[in-house]
């Protein structure tokens, strides 16, 4: 496994944030601003702004529409699991890394 396809949604979304500077929120803003959060949007028009703004791989970029798409929430099947993309919560945390509760 790569080391990209072994992490959390938790921690793809913190990698965005140091990656962009902005958080998960900002991001979902600036979505927003250009209608990316419309119902009809695919997934490819997310993942080329992202790349095209903010040099944003293919993987980190999904990981930001499953948020934009879905929201914060995500399946439980993930939830205190050892498998690909598990989490310690069904809930991501949008607003950076330095206000998450510890």
């Amino acid at each position: 496994m790569t080391e990209e396809t072994d992490m959390s949604f938790q921690a793809y979304l913190d990698n965005i944030e140091t990656k962009t500077g902005k958080t998960p929120r900002e991001l979902l803003a600036l979505a927003a601003d250009r209608g990316l959060d419309a119902p009809g949007v695919k997934a490819g028009a997310i993942v080329d702004w992202l790349k095209a703004d903010f040099d944003l791989g293919r993987g980190h970029a999904m990981a930001l529409v499953h948020v934009i798409k879905n929201g914060p929430k995500i399946p439980g099947k993930h939830v205190g699991t050892t498998g690909n993309h598990r989490d310690d919560s069904d809930t991501l945390w949008l607003d950076g890394k330095a206000t998450r509760p510890a």
